[in-house]
């Protein structure tokens, strides 16, 4: 993949979320018994947005440059877009109107490394929009060891949980629900940030070698990096049922925060006590091993 060809994403977008919602969901009568098209056809967003068919066509054609935040509010209600869905169609109505090239930063700042360090009771890590790992604390070198395995820096979750899928199946028990997410995500990203060179050529690599990414990647679909659960089986202490926080870094734009932690006197906790026992020892063997 050369370029992420914007009015493609444009195009391929609105015609996946039109395509879902029914005459009877958007509250429209459903007139004749044999519809050609699945979902709601153009002109019925058209009227459901308050725009023209001649203009919506366009739009759906790829073309929303100079789309105003009205009309984008009036789609967004029309397709019944969530809020994930929301933030997606307003990035790439900002790339249309004119491409903003931001490069997320590579590298972590040394004050951010010593935040992670101060971390000590719960694994936390830096990562970008392409879940490159790009910084971690022990304890989360220790948690993500499988994805960390991979030789290649910065490691890549995403790449892990495509490219190496019965590790992945392993580590993650919710694999299914990963997989899926971690695709909505780069396609989040990919509105974002279109001409990042790094983030094509790893939808690129991710699309010939992994069937399942096609498939998830071909959906559409879009997702924030939000808080929640993850249920990790780590190969040392078991399985870890942790709370996730996700946390965007103003000062670094790009870049987000995950810490994970677990409730006092839970299995969990006790995992993770245990996993940073461990972290510690194999720190210490590294350091005694000749050249250590």
């Amino acid at each position: 993949m050369a370029t992420i060809d914007l009015r493609t994403e444009i195009k391929e977008f609105l015609s996946s979320r039109r395509a879902r919602i029914t005459p009877e969901q958007a509250g429209l009568p459903a007139y004749g018994g044999n519809r050609r098209v699945k979902g709601l056809r153009r002109e019925e967003v058209a009227l459901l947005a308050g725009v023209s068919v001649d203009y919506y066509v366009r739009m759906e054609r790829g073309s929303l440059a100079g789309a105003s935040e009205g009309v984008l509010d009036a789609l967004v209600s029309a397709l019944h877009l969530d809020e994930a869905e929301r933030d997606h169609l307003f990035h790439l109505a900002r790339q249309s109107s004119g491409p903003r090239r931001r490069r997320p930063a590579a590298t972590v700042r040394p004050a951010l490394q010593q935040v992670l360090a101060a971390i000590t009771d719960a694994p936390a890590w830096i990562c970008n929009g392409r879940y490159d790992v790009l910084a971690t604390n022990r304890l989360a070198r220790a948690l993500y060891s499988p994805v960390l395995a991979d030789p290649r820096r910065p490691a890549n979750t995403t790449r892990f949980v495509y490219l190496d899928p019965d590790a992945a199946r392993t580590f993650f028990v919710d694999y299914d629900r990963v997989a899926r997410d971690v695709a909505a995500k780069l396609r989040m990203e990919a509105g974002r940030n279109p001409h990042d060179e790094d983030l094509i050529a790893l939808v690129g690599e991710l699309s010939t070698r992994s069937e399942l990414f096609r498939q998830q990647w071909a959906s559409q679909d879009v997702r924030l990096h939000r808080s929640g659960r993850k249920r990790l089986h780590h190969p040392v202490v078991g399985q870890l049922d942790l709370d996730v926080e996700s946390m965007d870094l103003p000062s670094e734009p790009g870049l987000i925060l995950n810490v994970y932690t677990a409730p006092t006197g839970t299995p969990t906790a006790d995992g993770l006590a245990l996993l940073a026992s461990w972290a510690a020892s194999q720190e210490e063997l590294a350091a005694e091993a000749p050249g250590g």
